[in-house]
């Protein structure tokens, strides 16, 4: 290899006509290849692997905006429903009803819904904290539980340690709430709508 380049290589590339690429390597890139070759090495890869981005609408199946996109389309990345696929008529959707926490300023909102995406988008917020599976009860627990911070007449509660530490421990291991809930929503799809 050529003394060009940042890390003094050139790209191992042998092009059609019998030369070796004339291009540096990147410091730092993971293989002796130039930007442009690396990019055809990843649409190559890509062809099998997908690539995830967000989808062009909400999955269909789960509510989910991340997909993977193949050459041959869009299948989505929690529940792997294919885009364009419409669930039949006669399939029940899933219900998971969820105890949803939320940010807004120096308040977290503690509520609950079978439908946190229409319900979220009705309520002023910063930040979904986290999911909790279950209903009404769940909920009225939560509420008794922080009382002591509770803004009276509302589901709305001051930020403090007790209520930081739950919503922590819901948070353990999950990345992002709405993953989460997709992959609820998937697995009671397949379990045929329970």
């Amino acid at each position: 290899m050529g003394e060009v380049g940042v890390d003094g290589c050139r790209c191992v590339v042998v092009l059609a006509d019998g030369r070796a690429c004339a291009q540096p390597v990147e410091a730092g890139a993971p293989v002796s290849l130039c930007t442009e070759h690396l990019l055809v090495a990843h649409d190559w890869v890509a062809r099998e692997a997908g690539v995830t981005d967000l989808l062009p609408a909400p999955c269909a199946a789960c509510g989910s905006p991340v997909g993977v996109r193949y050459p041959s389309g869009w299948v989505c990345a929690e529940c792997e429903w294919r885009v364009g696929d419409r669930p039949d008529d006669e399939l029940v959707r899933p219900v998971v009803e969820v105890v949803y926490y939320i940010r807004y300023r120096d308040q977290v909102k503690i509520g609950t819904s079978m439908n946190p995406r229409l319900r979220l988008a009705t309520l002023p917020h910063d930040e979904v904290l986290a999911f909790e599976r279950g209903g009404r009860a769940l909920e009225q627990r939560r509420h008794a539980q922080f009382a002591a911070h509770r803004y009276a007449g509302t589901e709305w509660f001051a930020v403090h340690d007790a209520l930081l530490a739950h919503v922590d421990e819901l948070r353990e291991g999950v990345d992002d709430p709405w993953s989460q809930y997709g992959r609820w929503l998937s697995r009671a799809l397949a379990r045929g709508g329970a």
